[in-house]
């Protein structure tokens, strides 16, 4: 095998499968991890990918076509796969007979052909919904999978809304080498839908000792929303804003009107739903936005209803605001369309859940197996 070694400024290395726009890179780096390889088939998310990330480049490519023996050596792969086929959208096809998320298979047969040169931490971050697809077979199977690979797995579900002002749940497979045992049941990250996976004979589990996650924000998107002037041509005209309105059911209604009465401006978010045949408009009661979502996903975009002052104004959410709640207001978005922005971000994952993933999961363990080799860590 042509296994070619890559030492960037970072202390440790990783292979970013299905990388998307690079969210999960930004978030590995906040924990002092360098990508060193990404991967991903979606045009538009490599334009933007390297429209950001200038100096590194991603491959184009099916990952069923991909040869391990071109994979370079990293310390961790990170696979955000494919969630269309598992997402309640995608009616839970599952796992194998999905259309998009067998490349699950895919990513795994790479890691497996890297033989002695694979990853010490390999991690799968999907939908809550993979936990019950098909009676829970599909995540036993992903497990088993990891196994098979000579890992011991960990899962856990983080929720963006720890962090940012986004209701965003996901799930995080986490396969170690030589795992850190000795955790304990945390009801926040291992609750009872999916602690189940650890009491299962048929697969390798382990409890890595964690602290606690961070308690879920019960407010900030009023904070997050992007200044637009008055004059702008996004804002809805007087009759759109009527038919929102007319829409609504009356105890929606009756909470819209309080907060245009305050003296001072509140932000929620609106999907437009169907009820009984009619379409409606639900304005969320808290100050956090519902999950960004792309529209091969099967929900609607996000208005962005902003009241106070005897004022009502209303706009579809912006593409900065996008970023903002996946924690990456930083992004480049510059000549970017708007339906390129909410697709980008509504099918990657947020940065700081990332972030803590990394930090608190996968930096332990290279530690310890660089300790266990005899190398000097850094810090």
């Amino acid at each position: 095998m042509n296994i070619i070694p890559i030492r960037g400024e970072f202390e440790w290395t990783a292979l970013e499968f299905f990388a998307g726009i690079g969210l999960a890179r930004a978030g590995m780096e906040q924990a002092g991890i360098k990508t060193v390889w990404a991967n991903d088939y979606d045009l538009n998310k490599k334009t933007m990918y390297e429209g950001h990330w200038k100096s590194h480049k991603l491959l184009l490519a099916d990952i069923h076509t991909l040869k391990s023996e071109d994979l370079p050596t990293a310390d961790v792969a990170w696979a955000s796969s494919p969630c269309t086929d598992l997402s309640l959208a995608g009616k839970r096809v599952g796992l194998r007979g999905g259309r998009e998320s067998s490349a699950f298979f895919g990513f795994t047969n790479l890691i497996a052909g890297m033989s002695d040169c694979q990853p010490e931490v390999i991690v799968l971050e999907n939908v809550t919904g993979l936990a019950s697809s098909h009676n829970r077979e599909d995540l036993r199977a992903a497990v088993k999978e990891f196994n098979a690979l000579g890992y011991t797995v960990d899962a856990i579900t983080l929720d963006a809304r720890r962090f940012v002002p986004q209701s965003r749940p996901r799930l995080f497979l986490v396969g170690a080498k030589s795992p850190i045992d000795g955790g304990e049941q945390d009801t926040c990250l291992r609750p009872d839908w999916l602690s189940w996976l650890h009491k299962d004979p048929e697969v390798h589990t382990f409890m890595m000792p964690l602290p606690k996650a961070p308690e879920l924000l019960g407010h900030g998107f009023t904070l997050e929303i992007e200044s637009v002037p008055e004059n702008d041509s996004r804002w809805w005209n007087a009759e759109k804003v009527a038919h929102f309105k007319n829409s609504m059911a009356s105890v929606q209604r009756e909470r819209l009107e309080q907060f245009i009465s305050l003296p001072g401006l509140t932000a929620r978010t609106a999907y437009r739903r169907t009820r009984n045949g009619t379409p409606v408009w639900e304005m969320r009661s808290e100050d956090i936005s519902g999950c960004l979502r792309t529209a091969r996903g099967g929900s609607s975009r996000q208005a962005v209803v902003i009241m106070g002052y005897g004022e009502l104004r209303i706009r579809w959410m912006t593409g900065l605001e996008y970023a903002r709640l996946m924690g990456a207001g930083w992004y480049t978005l510059e000549n970017l369309r708007d339906s390129q922005i909410q697709y980008g971000f509504g099918d990657a994952v947020a940065v700081p859940v990332v972030a803590w993933v990394a930090r608190h999961m996968i930096l332990p363990h290279l530690i310890a197996s660089r300790k266990r080799h005899g190398i000097k860590v850094n810090g």
